[in-house]
C-alpha cells in the first residue's frame, strides 16, 4: 500500500492530543509581540504574562505590556507601564515612542514632543513613524500656542510589531 493512499490511524481517545514534552516552547515575549501585530491585545498580555513568570519583568515585557494596554485604549495603564520600562532601560526608542503616543492621546502635547524628541534622538531618525509622530507634536505644541480652544482631530495607527504612529484626520 502505497503512503499517500493509506488510512490516517486515529487516536482511540476523542480528546486532542496531550503536549508533548520532548518539543521546546517558543519564547512567550515573541508570541506576545505576534500577536499585537495581529491585533490581539488581551492574547497578547496573556502571552506577557506567561513570559514575565519566566523572565521577570524586563524592560521588554515592560514595553509589550504597555504596548497592548495602548491598543486597547487603556492609557493609564500604558503610560505607567510604559513610564517603568523608560526608567528600567531609558535606551528603547520603541519605549519612548509608545509613551509618546500614550501622551498625545491624553492630550498631553508638550511632555509628548519631549518625549518624541528622545525617540527620535535614540532612534538616530532612522524610523519613519517617530519622525512623524514627533513632527506632528511639534505642530500641535505650535497650534496650540496660536489656536483657542479648538478640537485637535488625530488618529492612533499601529505599524510594526509594537510601534504606533500618529496621523491627523482630514
Amino acid at each position: 500500500m502505497l503512503a499517500g493512499c493509506a488510512e490516517p490511524e486515529l487516536p482511540d481517545s476523542p480528546y486532542a492530543p496531550g503536549v508533548s514534552r520532548s518539543g521546546t516552547a517558543v519564547d512567550a515575549t515573541l508570541v506576545g509581540h505576534r500577536l499585537i501585530r495581529a491585533g490581539e491585545h488581551e492574547l497578547a498580555i496573556k502571552a506577557f504574562s506567561r513570559a514575565a513568570l519566566d523572565e521577570g519583568m524586563t524592560p521588554e515585557i515592560l514595553i509589550g505590556f504597555g504596548s497592548a494596554n495602548l491598543g486597547l485604549g487603556r492609557l493609564g495603564q500604558a503610560e505607567e507601564l510604559l513610564r517603568k520600562a523608560v526608567e528600567a532601560d531609558g535606551s528603547s526608542p520603541e519605549a519612548w515612542n509608545n509613551l509618546g503616543v500614550v501622551l498625545m492621546e491624553k492630550g498631553e502635547i508638550a511632555e509628548a514632543s519631549e518625549v518624541f524628541r528622545r525617540a527620535y534622538a535614540l532612534d538616530n531618525g532612522e524610523s519613519d513613524s517617530i519622525r512623524d509622530n514627533f513632527r506632528l507634536a511639534l505642530a500641535k505644541l505650535d497650534d496650540s500656542y496660536y489656536a483657542g480652544s479648538e478640537e485637535q482631530n488625530y488618529k492612533l495607527i499601529r505599524r510594526g510589531s509594537s510601534d504606533y504612529l500618529i496621523r491627523t484626520i482630514s
